[in-house]
C-alpha cells in the first residue's frame, strides 16, 4: 500500500529583504570581472582550456590558468537562462526558478549517521539515502531531495546510487549528479532521460539537477568540471558552489571571500555557455572561516552571508542556491543547534533564494540525526506560517457571534468555536507541553515522529520497466567504474 505525498509549501519571495546596495553589488562585479581578467581562474582539464581558447580567452596551457576578458564574461552570461525548472515526478511537484518562491531543499553530502536502532555514530549507506528520500517525501516544507549523506558502500559509483535511491523514494525533485568521471556522468544523464520519458522532456522538465563545487581560491576540479560540461550538454541544471574558507582558501574579510568565490563559480557559468549556449546553471557561494586558534571550520559567523551571496548570484541574472539554512556547526542536538536552526530559518524568506533551506545536518554538514530533520521542518512550518500575507474578511470578524455572547461571558459553547477551534495547526513536538502534565523532551518527540514516517510513509516506487532500466545502467556504470578507477 502506497502513502499519498503531501503539497509542498514554497515560501513566497514577497518578503525579500537585500543587504547589499545595487553601487555595493556592482563594486562586487567589478573585482570579479578584474579577478577573471587579470589574475585568472586555473582550469586542469584540456577541454575546458579548448573550448576557452576557441572563444578567444587568453590561456595558458602550461599553467593551465585562464584570463578571461570582461566582455566575453559579460557576451557568455547573456545566453544563461534566467529562469528554468527542476522537474518533479509529478507536475505538482515541479520548481520553477524565476525568483518568485524559494523551495527548500535538504542538505547534502555528509558522511556519518546515528543509527536509527543502535543510536551509534556509523558511515552513512545507500540504505540511509534511500529512508531519508522517503522521510523527505511525507514532509510538505520539503521540495528538493538532496542526498542528506553518501552512499559509501558503493565506491566511486556512490553518487549514482545516491541518484537511484532518491528517484526511486520520492516524488520530489532529486539532486542527482555531482563530481564524477565524466564517463560515469553520462550514466546520470541516462538514468535520468529513463525517468522523464524520452530525451525531448528530460531537456523540458528534467528530474535531478548536478551541483560541482569549485576549489578555492580560483581553482576547478578536472573530474568536476569535465561532469558539468556533461549535464550542460544533457540541459540537466547545474549549480557551481564555492566555498571560500575565510583565513585559509580566502582573504580574511567577507567581501574579500565573497569575491573569490563569485570568480570561480562565474568562470565555471561562463564555460558552460560558451560550450552549450543556454545550459541551465545556477550560482552559490558558502563563505566559512577558520578558526583562529585551532584551524577549524566554522560555518555561524554573524554575517548574513546567505541574503549577500543570493543577490550576487541574482546580479548576474540567474537563480540562486543559497540563502537562509538550518543545517549548523553543533556536534549534537542541544541549545546551539535549536537557536542556528531558528535563526537560520527566519532568513529563508528574507534571503530569497530560489533553492534554500539545507535541513537536517549538524556537525558541518556531516553528521545525521533522525531526529533533527523533523526538527528543523517543525521550525520551517512556523516561520512558513509567520510569512503567510495576512487577509480577513467580515465574516472572520465573527461580529455576529460577540454580539450573540455579549460582555462577561464566554465562547465554549458557541458552535462557531466548535467549527474553528481545529483551525490551528499545532505542531507535534511543541503540542506536547500543553498535552501532557509531564511533557517529553522534544528531542524523543520527534524521533518518535521520524519512526512514525518511517514507518508508514511509502510513496509509490517507479514503475517496473523504469527500474529494470535503472538496474541495467548501474550494472552498466559498475563495469565502466572499474576500467576507470
Amino acid at each position: 500500500m502506497y502513502s499519498k505525498t503531501p503539497g509542498i509549501l514554497a515560501f513566497s519571495s514577497t518578503n525579500k529583504q537585500g543587504v547589499l546596495s545595487q553601487s555595493q553589488l556592482d563594486d562586487l562585479k567589478a573585482g570579479t570581472l578584474r579577478l577573471l581578467k587579470d589574475t585568472g581562474v586555473r582550469f586542469p582539464s584540456p577541454k575546458a582550456l579548448e573550448i576557452f581558447a576557441d572563444h578567444g580567452a587568453d590561456v595558458d596551457m602550461d599553467t593551465q590558468i585562464v584570463r578571461i576578458a570582461p566582455d566575453l564574461v559579460e557576451r557568455a552570461l547573456t545566453t544563461a537562462p534566467r529562469s528554468f525548472v527542476l522537474g518533479g515526478r509529478e507536475p505538482r511537484f515541479d520548481l520553477t526558478l524565476d525568483g518568485n518562491n524559494s523551495y527548500l531543499a535538504t542538505d547534502g553530502c555528509g558522511t556519518r549517521v546515528i543509527d536509527l536502532e543502535t543510536r551509534q555514530e556509523r558511515r552513512s549507506r545507500k540504505e540511509d539515502v534511500a529512508r531519508m528520500a522517503r522521510i523527505c517525501d511525507a514532509l510538505p516544507t520539503i521540495s528538493f531531495f538532496w542526498p542528506l549523506v553518501s552512499a559509501q558502500d558503493h565506491g566511486v559509483t556512490a553518487p549514482l546510487h545516491e541518484c537511484h535511491a532518491g528517484l526511486n523514494n520520492t516524488l520530489k525533485h532529486v539532486r542527482g549528479g555531482t563530481t564524477v568521471y565524466p564517463e560515469l556522468a553520462a550514466y546520470l544523464v541516462e538514468m535520468a532521460t529513463v525517468v522523464a520519458g524520452s530525451e525531448a522532456e528530460r531537456r523540458k522538465c528534467p528530474p535531478i539537477c548536478a551541483n560541482i563545487c569549485s576549489i578555492a581560491p580560483l581553482s576547478h576540479d578536472e573530474h568536476g568540471i569535465e561532469s558539468a560540461l556533461v549535464y550542460a550538454e544533457a540541459g540537466i541544471p547545474t549549480s557551481f558552489m564555492a566555498m571560500p574558507t575565510m583565513g585559509s582558501t580566502a582573504p580574511a574579510t567577507p567581501w574579500g571571500a565573497m569575491v573569490v568565490g563569485d570568480a570561480e563559480v562565474v568562470s565555471a557559468m561562463v564555460l558552460m555557455q560558451l560550450a552549450h549556449p543556454g545550459a541551465p546553471v545556477f550560482h552559490s557561494i558558502e563563505v566559512s572561516l577558520m578558526h583562529p586558534r585551532t584551524g577549524g571550520y566554522v560555518t555561524g559567523t554573524g554575517i548574513p552571508f546567505g541574503t549577500m551571496t543570493v543577490q550576487i548570484g541574482h546580479n548576474w541574472n540567474v537563480p540562486s542556491l543559497g540563502g537562509g539554512g538550518t543545517s549548523c556547526d553543533a556536534k549534537d542536538i542541544g541549545w546551539y543547534s535549536g537557536y542556528a536552526t531558528g535563526f537560520g530559518a527566519v532568513f529563508i524568506p528574507l534571503s530569497g533564494g530560489e533553492i534554500c533551506g539545507y535541513l537536517g545536518m549538524l556537525d558541518g554538514s556531516m553528521l545525521f540525526y533522525p531526529e533533527q530533520i523533523i526538527v528543523d521542518h517543525e521550525i520551517c512550518m512556523e516561520v512558513y506560517d509567520l510569512f503567510q500575507e495576512v487577509e480577513f474578511n467580515e465574516t472572520d470578524l465573527a461580529l455576529d457571534v460577540i454580539e450573540a455572547v455579549g460582555p462577561g461571558s464566554h465562547f465554549m459553547r458557541q458552535k462557531h468555536t466548535r467549527d474553528h477551534i481545529r483551525d490551528f495547526l499545532l505542531s507535534p513536538i511543541s503540542d506536547e507541553i500543553y498535552i501532557s502534565d509531564h511533557p517529553r523532551p522534544s528531542r524523543e518527540i520527534a524521533l518518535e515522529e521520524f519512526n512514525r514516517i518511517n514507518e508508514t510513509h511509502q510513496p509509490e516506487p517507479l514503475p517496473e520497466e523504469k527500474l529494470t532500466e535503472l538496474d541495467r545502467i548501474l550494472a552498466a556504470a559498475e563495469r565502466e567504474a572499474e576500467q576507470l578507477h
